[in-house]
């Protein structure tokens, strides 16, 4: 019985051995230009090192809880700059997608409205996977974007704005919502410029009729799917309202992360006239925004980890 606990324990310190052999290649892959060069695999070897990471700490929380899966609830809207500010929302949807392949993790769009030309007035979505949280909490806030539209004849460069809310999801046990304070209503599901798109009412509407919350999901393909990735995005938004009116400020913290969407509060400007992202939290800037815009945000999110201490 020994000699076989003996075994089992020198096969699992060599399988151990042969992880951290191959994760420490692929981070040296990963540092190389000609292998991120290609985007495709740049994310399936990003995959391969969360899994190997996920193996090498034994599924168990980090004394951070970094290690252990915290889903996120993501919003972007478009702000000030009508559909410039709604393509620039786009972009920063498209961002977080690519940030989140790289990372290993996984996205799931809930809702979402388009305009006619294909930016987005709002989309929400649900990233995750291990750290999300601690990667993606500091985008919350008004991102600015400076650039001349390709609409733009005369070269003028415009500004507009998009808001994110970055939300941790709340558990069915972390928030009680009763039947009896739910309204519910179901719709087709729309296309850009509000085009119906489907022919059955699959799309779900949530009203809490105690807050006057409202919360739409369309993406599923089915009423009953649509109506729980609707309570989810509704349970999470009302933890959130509890817990900001227990620690007394409401609105204060809400509007110091969100603001109204106006062009002069901001926390990130993306100045594509001269190839420069500045965080205004920190003071720092970037130079490269198709490559940062391009999913590779971790010299950001690295500078405000450190600046915050975590």
């Amino acid at each position: 019985m020994k000699s076989l606990q003996n075994a089992l324990k020198k096969a699992k310190n060599m399988q151990k051995q042969q992880l951290e052999e191959e994760l420490k290649n692929l981070e040296e892959k990963i540092q190389n230009p000609e292998f991120t060069a290609n985007y495709k695999r740049v994310v399936e070897a990003s995959k391969r090192m969360a899994e190997i990471q996920r193996v090498l700490s034994g599924g168990a929380a980090s004394a951070e809880g970094f290690g252990e899966p915290k889903d996120v609830i993501i919003e972007i809207r478009a702000g000030a700059g009508g559909d410039e500010a709604a393509l620039f929302a786009t972009r920063l949807f498209e961002m977080y997608k690519k940030y989140s392949e790289l990372q290993g993790w996984n996205i799931t769009v809930v809702d979402h409205n388009m305009t006619a030309i294909g930016g987005y007035k709002h989309i929400t979505f649900e990233v995750s996977g291990r750290g999300t949280i601690e990667k993606l909490e500091f985008e919350s806030g008004v991102h600015r974007v400076q650039r001349i539209p390709e609409t733009e004849k005369s070269g003028r460069v415009h500004t507009s704005t998009a808001t994110v809310a970055v939300l941790p999801k709340a558990k069915e046990t972390d928030f009680e919502i009763k039947p009896d304070e739910l309204e519910i209503e179901f719709y087709r599901s729309g296309g850009p410029g509000g085009q119906n798109v489907n022919k059955v009412s699959t799309a779900v509407r949530l009203t809490h009729k105690p807050s006057g919350l409202v919360v739409t999901s369309q993406e599923e393909r089915s009423q009953a799917r649509n109506k729980e990735r609707a309570l989810e995005i509704m349970r999470t938004k009302l933890l959130d309202m509890k817990r900001r009116t227990e620690v007394g400020d409401i609105s204060e913290k809400r509007r110091s992360q969100i603001g109204s969407g106006d062009r002069s509060e901001k926390i990130r400007t993306y100045n594509f006239p001269q190839d420069r992202i500045t965080d205004h939290r920190i003071k720092k800037s970037w130079s490269n925004i198709e490559k940062i815009l391009d999913g590779h945000l971790d010299p950001i999110v690295n500078e405000l980890k450190n600046a915050n201490n975590i």
